[in-house]
């Protein structure tokens, strides 16, 4: 992805998060509400989110969209540290040999499911198709 796709990215995302700063009063009224809606990420959180799913299904334009989407469904589902712990067992899961050991108990397991099934929610929420594999510069230039 290019330097200008990336400040892009992270502006769009910025304002998607960036909200108005509103007095304890008015805090203290509208956190049901605000749960309601989900959980604020941090912006460095939804952007690496947003550059891994176009990493895995393609830089178009598009899944700019589709994939910033999908971490806004995530977020009104998972609070943020249930989304770091799930997504992180669910990354290294497959790693091997001794040090892999710890992403392969019961509790990894578990935890590594419920981010796969609700990414693959918000996957089809969103129109995010996983594609089996990304055509990449490189790729495409030794052909």
């Amino acid at each position: 992805m290019t330097s200008p796709c990336r400040v892009l990215l992270m502006l769009a995302c910025c304002a998607l998060t960036v909200a108005p700063a509103v007095s304890s009063a008015q805090d203290a009224a509208t956190s049901g509400a605000n749960a309601a809606q989900g959980y604020n990420y941090p912006t460095q959180g939804r952007v690496e989110y947003v550059l891994g799913c176009m990493d895995d299904n393609g830089h178009d334009f598009a899944n700019v969209y589709k994939c910033s989407c999908a971490i806004d469904h995530i977020a009104a589902a998972l609070p943020y540290d249930d989304y770091v712990e799930q997504s992180t067992f669910a990354k290294y899961a497959t790693l091997g040999g001794e040090g892999g050991g710890e992403f392969r108990v019961d509790l990894a397991r578990a935890q590594s499911k419920k981010f796969l099934t609700l990414q693959a929610e918000a996957y089809r929420a969103c129109g995010v198709h996983k594609t089996a594999a990304v055509a990449t510069p490189a790729a495409s230039a030794n052909k």
